[in-house]
């Protein structure tokens, strides 16, 4: 699964719908994660194979790659995160009664926000330059900083699919609401396909 996910742009979002670990238990073969999963491997193998119809492999290019990284991914989070947080705060304060409220999602949306800020101004500013330089013979120590700070957002991630319940709706939901859940579900899968870039593509470029 590893292998899908780094070759296949999209992968990770399949899997992550999935519960399979394409990560951590990413040396699994496909047909194995599924079966003790109880999922129809056919159906995931049909996902990805619409998704190989129209994906592109990463660019050889490590510019061309921090590139994407930073225009796909940073400015992504940026532009969108604000306006997830506003929504959540909407909901939590019209809904507050509700049982299904995601009670503390905008503040956890805030913490994310901050925490991805820094990261990736930590890379804009410190690790993207010296690999556009071609390295450093210290590079490893960022790296492993970045990787660290990865795993810090995962956490963040399965908070929050704990909070909206995997993205479930409830019956009668606002528009706010809805349109919330759609902005965190694309928030995750963002964000993993971010991470998993950079922890698969970009930094074994370099040696970690």
């Amino acid at each position: 699964m590893a292998e899908i996910a780094a070759a296949l742009p999209g992968a990770t979002a399949v899997f992550r719908r999935r519960k399979l670990d394409f990560c951590c238990g990413g040396q699994a073969k496909l047909a194995e994660a599924a079966a003790a999963q109880g999922l129809a491997l056919a159906e995931i193998e049909a996902e990805l194979a619409a998704l190989a119809t129209g994906a592109t492999a990463p660019p050889q290019d490590t510019d061309a790659l921090i590139e994407l990284i930073e225009t796909r991914y940073h400015a992504t989070h940026r532009r969108e995160l604000p306006e997830l947080i506003r929504l959540a705060g909407r909901v939590e304060t019209v809904h507050r009664n509700h049982p299904d409220a995601p009670h503390g999602l905008a503040q956890l949306l805030t913490e994310m926000a901050e925490e991805l800020e820094s990261h990736m101004a930590k890379e804009e500013q410190v690790l993207f330059p010296l690999m556009r330089r071609g390295g450093h013979p210290m590079i490893a120590h960022p790296i492993g900083a970045m990787r660290a700070e990865h795993d810090s957002h995962d956490a963040q991630l399965l908070r929050l699919e704990a909070l909206t319940r995997d993205g479930a709706i409830p019956q009668g939901a606002c528009a706010t609401w809805r349109a919330l859940y759609a902005g965190t579900r694309k928030l995750a899968e963002d964000l993993t396909a971010h991470i998993h870039l950079e922890n698969t593509v970009l930094f074994p470029r370099f040696g970690a």
